[in-house]
């Protein structure tokens, strides 16, 4: 793999992200870059581990004169999110992540770049390998499968760390510091249906929509961006006057990412293909017009194909469609006390067919657990009332606040003394793992922070490289600083 990346500053970082995006590291196809992450702490020679969940934990003991400091434990995801443009051909179980520089931003050609959170463990590995940073007690966690269900945070055992302070990797905003997170919960729905026989008097027709910006489920859902499930589903229930019969569903493909694109297999009576044709174009005309500043890229069309073998049964297609057309999505409510600041949200991710049954999935969050729970209900309802069968899964507590930290109030210090401003103070949108990992170690004194990542969770994901620097500069600054026991 080319060293695209090898002139960046800082050079350790940077050294050990281009390394990470040579490894597939997909959630839940994590054992190279685990193998990867246990061997780069062997080879120095430090402390490692590997838990029963797939967590690396890698311990460096203090420099010298700092024996004294509280012990730090710099945490991170070792997995990313896998997401590419249909007209890409990569295997994240297999390829590397072909990364390039353009105006500033490091990027990657047409898939997830993996910054969301390999930034975050190249930096703590950074660390590890350094020999003239000073600093205390030193533990690097890596966790195993955040992106997907959290795994490695819930799996997490007590009497494995030592640390004090936990100092997570995985902000997304350079100059700002999160001393909390909201909670979530999937919410999974399956319709079973019958199948019924393709009339003979019809045409198929895919329909695709793309385009779309999508992005991160809890970091971009205030955006107003396009919803690839509810636009496919909206196109189909409107052509339901032509006869539209659906045989098969892809759209969306991860519970934490606003869908991009959809994409559906239909068949219209012969009668009626010139009505249908008509409205595919007024409709495309129209989701454009919406969508033309959030998604300017957005394109719905559609193409004959081949005659499907069976039509998904009227009933479930009914069903289908108006709950979907009538489930929460977007923003909810926004923080009374941080107007800025989405309290609580749902995403509708995935709606996929197959092997007799339609698969719907979701994602819940809110500050506020009994908001989160609420909303989820409420989706909850609209599917059950519409005869499927759904469940919640994978529920995660959020990260309440603490005012109080000393960390924070150090880290604020040492921010304003030098780059000149207080860095500010916020609470994230987003599943980050310190809810989890507090209710575990609960004498941790928590903040996350990183550098300014752009799209996550979307081919479009970039990370500036200015502010990777400031990041690890407010890095160094902090692990100097830390305070005595």
């Amino acid at each position: 793999m080319s060293k695209v990346l090898s002139g960046l500053k800082p050079a350790a970082l940077w050294k050990n992200f281009e390394a990470m995006c040579a490894i597939p590291r997909p959630s839940k196809n994590e054992e190279k870059i685990q193998a990867f992450a246990k061997k780069f702490g062997e080879d120095l020679n430090l402390e490692t581990m590997v838990d029963e969940v797939g967590n690396v934990i890698i311990k460096k003991a203090s420099t010298s004169g700092m024996e004294d400091r509280l012990t730090v434990v710099l945490q991170a995801h070792l997995d990313m999110v896998p997401q590419k443009n249909s007209d890409i051909d990569h295997d994240f179980d297999k390829d590397p992540i072909q990364t390039y520089i353009e105006d500033g931003w490091v990027k990657a050609k047409g898939t997830t770049l993996g910054a969301d959170n390999g930034i975050g463990a190249a930096a703590a590995m950074a660390v590890l390998e350094s020999k003239d940073i000073p600093h205390g007690p030193i533990e690097v966690l890596l966790t195993t499968d955040e992106e997907t269900g959290m795994t490695g945070a819930n799996g997490l055992t007590p009497g494995l760390l030592d640390g004090d302070v936990l100092i997570n990797l995985d902000s997304e905003d350079e100059g700002e510091l999160y001393i909390g997170c909201a909670g979530g919960v999937n919410t999974n729905v399956v319709f079973d249906f019958q199948k019924d026989k393709v009339p003979t008097d019809s045409t198929a027709f895919k329909i695709n929509v793309t385009g779309l910006r999508g992005g991160h489920s809890g970091l971009d859902i205030n955006y107003g961006r396009g919803n690839a499930c509810k636009i496919i589903n909206k196109l189909m229930l409107d052509a339901d006057k032509f006869g539209l019969r659906l045989s098969e569903i892809d759209a969306g493909s991860l519970r934490n990412a606003i869908p991009r694109e959809a994409f559906a297999i239909v068949v219209i009576p012969n009668s009626n293909i010139s009505g249908f044709e008509n409205h595919v174009k007024q409709f495309a005309n129209s989701e454009k017009e919406s969508f033309k500043e959030t998604d300017s890229g957005l394109d719905i069309n559609i193409e004959k194909t081949a005659m499907p073998d069976f039509l998904i049964d009227t009933k479930t297609q009914k069903n289908l469609f108006k709950a979907i057309d009538k489930c929460p999505n977007g923003v909810i409510a926004m923080n009374k006390n941080m107007p800025n600041v989405v309290e609580t949200s749902t995403n509708l991710a995935v709606v996929k067919s197959g092997d007799g049954k339609i698969e719907v999935a979701s994602l819940q969050r809110s500050a506020v657990d009994n908001d989160r729970d609420k909303v989820a209900k409420d989706f909850y309802d609209v599917f059950r009332n519409a005869g499927a069968k759904p469940e919640f899964l994978g529920e995660y507590p959020g990260w309440k606040p603490n005012v109080e930290s000393v960390i924070l109030s150090e880290m604020k210090e040492i921010y304003n003394r030098k780059f000149g401003k207080v860095p500010d103070v916020k609470i994230i949108h987003a599943g980050l793992e310190c809810g989890i990992l507090g209710a575990v170690y609960t004498n941790w004194d928590m903040i996350s922070f990183g550098p300014t990542i752009r799209n996550p969770h979307s081919p479009d994901e970039m990370v500036n490289i200015e502010t990777v620097e400031k990041f690890w500069e407010f890095l160094i600054e902090t692990l100097k600083h830390i305070p005595k026991k």
